[in-house]
């Protein structure tokens, strides 16, 4: 009889192993190697689903989609990457936050582009994020809970000041738990669940403001986490990203019709966390 820690640990590996194959309604698109490091630096972005209207990449941590008024100084971003890697200009579809990694949906045309925005607009998209995060996940649940939005001086400068929170709904899932016997901060031991979480609405920073708000920060959240479990990840794990990646996306194709849906792995840091949290399946 298989006991609950490997109950658990074959249940995160059932989920797991469903990232790795890309499918749509039209056709088999393959498998990502579940081996290969992501890297601004090598400038090639993998390429998950492409048709000739669409195309969609796995980002990987720490790429801006595009030009941020934020971060001037940088000059790597997903839109210029990807266009002078196929050779044709393209338009982002929708955005994920700069420390956030996973699908990243294009377009080839502004029209496109224009009805991808109009999908998550109404609510007809269907995104799934994986997420590691402080403490004990049990159990299945549902945020609903607005948010304010938060204004940069910068980027939000022509944004009006003051608006009322905005409605924003996710939904989770524990995958696994993990509890690691060393001591941080005010806890005695570092306990920790992989979850899958759907949001319904796409607020600003949503899923990182949402888990705080039901006291499960996401690793490597330098903005709404937990400082101490920051550093312990980094210390004892070597873990230095945010524990955030979109891992599927499905959408009506707005030339077709038919269901898309697009699958991504975590990026490898996680990955590799994941591997060493293994043995601390609880």
């Amino acid at each position: 009889m298989e006991t609950l820690g490997e109950q658990t640990q074959r249940t995160m590996q059932n989920d797991l192993k469903g990232q790795l194959t890309v499918h749509s309604d039209e056709q088999t698109i393959g498998k990502v190697d579940v081996g290969e490091e992501e890297s601004v630096d090598a400038l090639h972005l993998p390429v998950l689903y492409q048709d000739e209207h669409i195309i969609a990449i796995e980002k990987p941590p720490g790429l801006l989609v595009h030009r941020s008024p934020i971060d001037r100084h940088e000059t790597v971003f997903a839109v210029q990457t990807l266009r002078d890697q196929i050779g044709q200009h393209v338009y982002p579809a929708h955005r994920l936050d700069r420390p956030t990694s996973g699908v990243l949906v294009f377009s080839f045309s502004s029209e496109i582009a224009a009805k991808l925005g109009q999908q998550m607009m109404d609510k007809q998209v269907v995104k799934t994020y994986h997420a590691i995060v402080r403490g004990f996940v049990h159990h299945t649940g549902y945020i609903d809970y607005a948010l304010k939005y938060r204004y940069d001086k910068i980027a939000d400068k022509h944004k009006r000041p003051q608006q009322p929170p905005q409605p924003a709904s996710t939904m989770y899932q524990s995958v696994a738990k993990f509890e690691v016997p060393e001591p941080v901060g005010k806890y005695q031991s570092a306990r920790y669940s992989l979850v899958k979480l759907s949001p319904s609405t796409g607020r600003k920073h949503q899923l990182r403001r949402h888990m705080v708000h039901i006291r499960h920060p996401i690793i490597g959240d330098t903005t709404h986490g937990d400082g101490k479990q920051n550093k312990f990840a980094k210390q004892h794990f070597n873990f230095n990203n945010l524990a955030l990646s979109c891992t599927q996306m499905g959408f009506s194709h707005p030339i077709t019709g038919k269901w898309v849906t697009i699958n991504s792995q975590m990026h490898g840091e996680m990955r590799l966390w994941l591997e060493k949290l293994a043995p601390f399946c609880v």
